[in-house]
Parts: C-alpha cells; structure tokens; sequence
C-alpha cells in the first residue's frame, strides 16, 4: 500500500503521479432552447407552482497510477450507469463529481453524456479572493507542501439543464496541508436554468483537506481545513445570486471530526440535508441506511441548500447510489449521495425562462 512507502518515495511518485493530471472535462452547455423541461405542478389554491431537480454527489476516486491501479474500467463504468440511466429517464439531472484527477476519470465522466458541463479548478487557475492563511508551522515539503499545484482541483458538474454561468475558485495556495497540496482544491459554481422557472439555481461543489491520506499532523490538516471553510464561504457569499436558492455538495471530510463540523457548520449559512431530512421525516422520504441520530458525521459526502428570494428549495426524498444495491454497482471507495429536491415559486412567475435570458 502506499502508505509504507517513505514520505520521500511518495512525493516523488506524487509527483509522477500528478504532472499528467492536469486535464478536466471540457466546458459545455446545452442551449436555452433545446433543454427539456421538467414537469411542474401547481399548489390546489393554483398559488404556487413546483418542479423537483434530482442531485447527485459522488467522488468517483479518480487517481492515477500509482495511487490507484486499475481504475480505467470502473470509472468508464461510472459514465455508462449514467448514460444508461439517462437512456431510461431515470438519472439525476445533476450530477457533482469530486476527483476527477486522471486521464480515466475525465473519460468517464464524459461517457455519463450530459449535455451541460462544468469544471474546475485548472491546474493554474489563481485564486482572485483574499486567502485566510495557513497551517501553523513550516511547509513540510517532504509530504507535499511544495508550493506547487500538479493537479487540478478534480470537481466537475454535469447537468442535464442549461449551465449559464460557471466559475472555478482554488483555495489560497498556502492553505493547505500534505499531499493536498499539490492538488490546486478550491470549489466549482455551475449555475443552472431550468426551464419554467423564474431564476437560476446556483450549485457550488468542493472538496475539503483529507486527514491521514495527506501525510500532514493533525494540527496541519485541522488548520488546512478551517481555512479552506473560511475560503469557501467567502466565494460563495462573493459569487452566488441572492434571487436564486442555492446547493452546496461535495466531499467535504469531516466524516468523525465534531471540531471540523461544529466549525464548517457555524460558517455556512446552509441547511443540511442529513439534519433537515432527520427533523422532518413527513417532508423527506430517507431511504439510506443511517444510525444514530447525527447521520452526518458518518459520511465525507454531504448536500447542503438555501432558499433564493424569488425561489424556495427544500429536500423531498434521500438515498445513495452506487452503493452494492441491484443496479448501483460499487464503483469507487465512496457512495453517491443523491437528493431530490423540490423548487417552489410564485405560479404567476411561471414560464420564466429560468435565468436562461441573462446569459444570451
């Protein structure tokens, strides 16, 4: 396994590893006109009209060799699930990608066939927010903490609407700790239209500082991870449309660590769909196996969302996907959560275009 290899061995297989994984999906979107809309339904007093939209987050564990060997097949079989579930009306119309590091991994993602995509952020991108610091202490430049990014910051966004606006912003290049640092992390903004609505949604998808896979001390990698929250909420609070209601997923490692929840919890003024789901079981069909009664903190993989002021959002039903059940093959080290959830506006606002127009 690699992790008994000397650090030194790793950062150079790291490096290896990493100087070929500088590619990302290509950027697309499926025009205005030619996106299907979904079905929208009114409220009985005829007040209030609604659409659901159907949200996947998976980490596909898209690393090459040496970190991961045979990978090829299993992430080409991601895509074709995909692209098979779309054939049959049955895929999620979004879909959040999280390492999507390796020549394979983008292969896959692109075989899934959506129309509309977006990613980042690339290998160079530079991050145009104010930085909230770094770890305590010197680089460690033995696990990683070189001061170059190899990589990209592996998140794509697919979808099935119209992605009218998209926008890639890596976390500051000193915050960071071990090999996450020669990953250029950050977050991915795709917002989407969706015909018949009156505005955009905007959907951010991002991936946090990992723990012992980093090689980093606790203390850097509790540090990396804070900074990396702070840097988060202030691109999103930067970038997102107060208009449109909003979704935040992604794997965001804090699986175990109350320290990195209560903090990532305090800062991002979002609802959780795990709590949200738990708290209203009339509301939101769990059809996940969870125990206890902080399911949360028993995954990397968490949805998050907040209403917009022309349009409300709230989770109607939960579950996971590629998780060994018939016809969700296991095809990574981590499930997908997926999460449908339910648009309300004002019916008179009906046949909008969806934030389509902004953008022509």
């Amino acid at each position: 396994m690699i992790r008994s290899i000397a650090p030194g061995a790793a950062l150079a297989i790291a490096g290896s590893l990493l100087a070929g994984c500088a590619t990302l999906p290509a950027d697309r979107s499926i025009s205005c006109a030619a996106a299907d809309p979904p079905t929208i339904t009114r409220s009985a007093d005829g007040l209030t009209a609604s659409a659901r939209l159907d949200v996947l987050t998976y980490n596909i564990e898209g690393l090459g060799w040496p970190a991961r060997r045979g990978r090829k097949a299993e992430l080409r079989r991601i895509g074709e699930h995909l692209a098979d579930l779309r054939a049959a009306g049955e895929a999620p119309d979004v879909v959040l990608f999280q390492e999507v590091f390796s020549r394979a991994a983008v292969d896959g993602v692109e075989a899934a066939g959506y129309p509309s995509q977006e990613a980042g952020p690339g290998r160079r991108t530079r991050r145009d927010l104010p930085t909230a610091g770094a770890p305590p202490g010197p680089r460690a430049w033995m696990k990683g903490e070189l001061g170059l990014k190899l990589a990209t910051g592996g998140l794509a966004i697919a979808s099935r609407y119209p992605i009218v606006d998209g926008d890639g912003e890596p976390f500051g290049r000193r915050g960071c700790a071990g090999l996450d640092c020669l990953s250029n992390k950050g977050a991915l903004l795709a917002r989407i239209a969706v015909p018949g609505a009156p505005v955009a949604v905007d959907v951010f998808n991002s991936h946090l500082n990992s723990r012992k896979a980093s090689w980093a001390s606790r203390r850097r990698t509790l540090a990396a991870h804070a900074i990396q929250t702070v840097e988060l909420s202030a691109f999103m609070a930067a970038v997102r449309e107060r208009d449109n209601p909003t979704l935040l997923g992604g794997d965001f490692n804090m699986r175990g660590s109350e320290t990195r929840f209560e903090f990532f919890d305090s800062l991002l003024p979002l609802n959780l769909v795990h709590r949200y789901c738990l708290e209203k079981p009339d509301v939101c069909a769990v059809r996940a196996s969870w125990d206890g009664d902080a399911p949360w903190m028993d995954t990397q993989d968490l949805q998050l969302f907040a209403n917009g002021r022309r349009m409300s959002i709230r989770p109607v039903a939960v579950e996971t996907m590629f998780d060994g059940r018939p016809n969700s093959p296991v095809l990574s080290d981590h499930d997908g959560l997926r999460v449908v959830y339910e648009l309300s506006w004002p019916a008179a606002d009906t046949g909008a275009d969806g934030g389509c127009a902004t953008s022509d």
